[in-house]
């Protein structure tokens, strides 16, 4: 689903409730740390790679970005900022970002440290590389004749 101009898809149809993209916010500002601005700066740089992409609110507080699919999740734990890539392990990783989830059959994440510095170049292009996965993963809905 493409939504034009916002690129933020409500999880529910209740008004009252915040947007996904307004509890990103809300989770980044909480933080008030250098998790805050990493995450912050991931969204930043997904949106970047990915205009088109929609912002999730899962799993009880889990920020998620959708492209015909899950991308990524950015959660925050207290000593790291993780980002787990739904498809990772069918993902080129020439740069070697992913470091944490390597054993597993689908899914790699990236751990990033407090000090540490983004390799920005290449986390757009991995993200560029699942929105691709994603797309080429959706399947062609036949085309309906009139009888």
């Amino acid at each position: 689903m493409k939504n034009v101009g916002s690129a933020t898809k409500h999880s529910t149809t209740d008004s009252t409730e915040a947007s996904p993209s307004k509890l990103i916010d809300g989770r980044i500002k909480e933080l008030g740390d250098w998790r805050g601005e990493m995450l912050g700066r991931i969204r930043e740089l997904i949106k970047e790679a990915d205009p088109d992409v929609v912002e999730e609110w899962k799993w009880r507080g889990v920020p998620v970005w959708e492209h015909d699919g899950i991308i990524c999740t950015g959660e925050t734990y207290k000593a790291v900022v993780k980002m787990t890539f739904a498809r990772g392990a069918a993902l080129e990783d020439p740069a070697g970002l992913f470091n944490s989830s390597l054993d597993g059959n689908v899914r790699r994440a990236i751990d990033i440290r407090e000090g540490e510095k983004l390799n920005e170049k290449a986390l757009k292009a991995l993200i560029r590389a699942a929105v691709e996965l994603n797309a080429s993963k959706v399947k062609k809905r036949p085309v309906k004749r009139p009888a």
